[in-house]
């Protein structure tokens, strides 16, 4: 498995300083190696810190609000814990990449670290993870459509197909020819919107609680241990933008500032995570379901804002997010055939089973806490903290440093454990 492209869905787009334009490019990550090689070190730290923020910025804000209402009041303390481990595993990263400078991408880490074996290991946790997070966005458009339009039905030869399944197929379809494109980059920028749609679904949440009646009354509960494991695997969801921190390194001009901007992006996007989530909890308590605009009125012109503003990221970001997938299978099949056929079959195929996964795991919020209990923590927690301990020898002599590292290592443990476990547990159930 070629494992190169990995970063580029979540890399791209990187807004690049003027003077930098890149050509466009029929392939994601021959986007990637330019813009590593004709544009590296020239980024602003403003534009470092929007990438970042873009980075961090994602559906994970719909459901924190259910997270917490899952976890009770006390969970928040664990947001603010996942978010320093997080933080910290991403200053551990730009020490790896200090160690040597030939490392330029996440799965380079790996490979300097623990050899072919290591990049080949990150490859297969991020290409799953990539395939889960396409799947929970089919899962997130059927719910959020069902709940506008309810009642619709569409029948697909001869098989009619009802409520939330419908608009599931429905957005497929209209996905399906972005996932055709060699030339990913106008869905790129548009992809970008996260950091701004994160902040106006925050707006039109407040709006709403503020002004339509809603108010924010609901007491909830101090803790709920029963839903601790769901609420921290869901906060771990929101932080696994780790691979992306090897490129915005390498593209700053300043790269002693790098620690600067994760700590901004961190400390602003903590702040927007824990702000929806104590909203959303005091405006529906108990009643918060998996994404906070299935709870929203649907009437209200605030709530459509929310809800459509909801919608138009992941239809945009899904062909970004499968990309990596998809050249992986291409780059499997002997040089003899068509690489467009085969990424047409590729990409098609990819699409139809994500629809299939979304129709037998319904609940937006079980498929995530899987994702986040298991691939994210593994993806940007553990992953760098082994990777770092490998390459810095610092495992061999006990100092805070590595005290520090055990405890996060072992928060890892608990969650990937409890938190896998419980998701399993309720997407079982679900079936």
């Amino acid at each position: 498995m070629d494992e190169s492209p990995h970063e580029s869905s979540l890399t791209l787009p990187l807004i690049l300083d003027e003077g930098q334009h890149e050509p466009a490019s029929n392939k994601v990550e021959e986007v990637e190696s330019n813009f590593h090689h004709e544009s590296a070190a020239t980024t602003s730290f403003l534009k470092t810190f929007f990438n970042g923020l873009n980075a961090l910025s994602g559906v994970g804000i719909l459901s924190v609000p259910y997270a917490l209402s899952s976890g009770g009041w006390l969970s928040l303390i664990l947001l603010f814990a996942i978010a320093a481990s997080c933080f910290y595993t991403g200053l551990l990263i730009k020490r790896c990449m200090d160690m040597d400078s030939d490392i330029r991408t996440y799965p380079d880490i790996g490979e300097r670290a623990f050899g072919n074996k290591g990049r080949i290991w990150l490859s297969v946790v991020m290409n799953i993870e990539l395939y889960l997070v396409s799947t929970g966005f089919l899962i997130l458009e059927g719910d959020n459509l069902h709940n506008i339009f309810p009642g619709v039905e569409l029948e697909v030869a001869g098989l009619r197909i009802g409520g939330k399944h419908c608009f599931i197929v429905v957005v497929a379809l209209i996905i399906l020819p972005t996932v055709w494109l060699d030339n990913l980059s106008v869905l790129s920028y548009v992809s970008a919107s996260g950091v701004l749609a994160s902040a106006i679904i925050l707006g039109s949440i407040l709006w709403i609680g503020s002004f339509d009646g809603i108010g924010f009354h609901q007491a909830g509960s101090p803790v709920n241990w029963n839903g601790i494991p769901t609420a921290v695997s869901l906060y771990a969801f929101c932080y696994c933008a780790h691979p992306v921190f090897p490129t915005l390194y390498t593209s700053m001009k300043n790269k002693h500032q790098f620690s600067n901007v994760l700590l901004l992006c961190f400390i602003l996007c903590t702040v927007s995570y824990a702000s929806m989530a104590v909203f959303g909890y005091l405006m529906f308590g108990s009643t918060v379901q998996s994404q906070i605009t299935l709870n929203l009125p649907t009437r209200n012109i605030s709530s459509k804002v929310a809800i459509f503003t909801t919608l138009v990221n992941p239809i945009s970001k899904y062909a970004l997010m499968v990309t990596p997938i998809v050249n992986a299978a291409k780059k499997k099949f002997p040089s003899h055939y068509s690489k467009r056929f085969i990424g047409l079959l590729a990409s098609t195929t990819l699409v139809i089973s994500t629809v299939i996964v979304a129709f037998a795991i319904p609940f937006f919020a079980y498929l995530m806490s899987l994702v986040g209990a298991f691939l994210s923590v593994t993806g940007s927690i553990v992953f760098p903290c082994f990777c770092y301990l490998k390459l810095s020898g610092n495992y061999r002599r006990f100092g805070c440093e590595v005290l520090i590292i055990g405890c996060i290592l072992l928060l890892s443990a608990a969650i990937i454990v409890f938190g896998t476990y419980t998701a399993l547990v309720e997407i079982i159930g679900s079936l």
